[in-house]
Formats: structure tokens, sequence, C-alpha cells
């Protein structure tokens, strides 16, 4: 069975973050209502922050030197950057225009 990751595993706080920690623990840190406008204006922060981390995701792969070299070209042909035809092939994978016999 493999071992679920525990992020705090190894977790060290600095002397603020444990004064905070220990508050908390002792009950010390009392919950602020908040009004409909400021839960809406977060909630709409919070959405725009996780529509950007979606769009913003980075990957690293390995790829043969010959079929970047293509690629590449392909792009500058085309007048896009390589990453954004590559961006976008992939994209096209992901949603089913386009598929790929393995």
């Amino acid at each position: 069975m493999k071992k679920k990751f525990d992020p705090f595993k190894n977790l060290q706080l600095d002397s603020y973050e444990q004064e905070i920690e220990d508050a908390i623990e002792k009950g010390g840190v009392k919950e602020i209502p908040l009004t409909k406008k400021e839960k809406d204006r977060l909630a709409s922060i919070a959405r725009y922050t996780l529509k950007r981390m979606k769009k913003d995701a980075r990957i690293n792969i390995r790829v043969e030197r010959s079929d970047l070299d293509t690629i590449q070209r392909k792009a500058a042909s085309n007048g896009l950057p390589y990453q954004t035809l590559i961006s976008t092939l992939l994209h096209q994978f992901a949603h089913g225009k386009i598929t790929i016999t393995l």
C-alpha cells in the first residue's frame, strides 16, 4: 500500500507562525463574521486566482532535438512562438479535436 504524502510532516514554523498556531490551539482566535459584500469580493478573488492557476500551469518535457527543431520551424513558418504551437496541440488533443494513434 502506497503511503499518503504528508506535507506537514517536517514542517517547521518560525516564531511568529508558532505564536499563531499556539493561539489557535488555545482557543484564543475568534472568527470574524464576513458581510455578504466581503464574501462576494473574496469569492471573486478566489475564482480569478483559480482561473489564472489553470491557465499558467507549466510542464517540463524531454523531446528529441530533431522533433523540437521541426516544431520550431513549423511554428515560425506560421508566425507563432513554438511554445504556443505545442500548447495549442495539447489543448486540441485534450478536448478531442485531434487524435493520436498509439
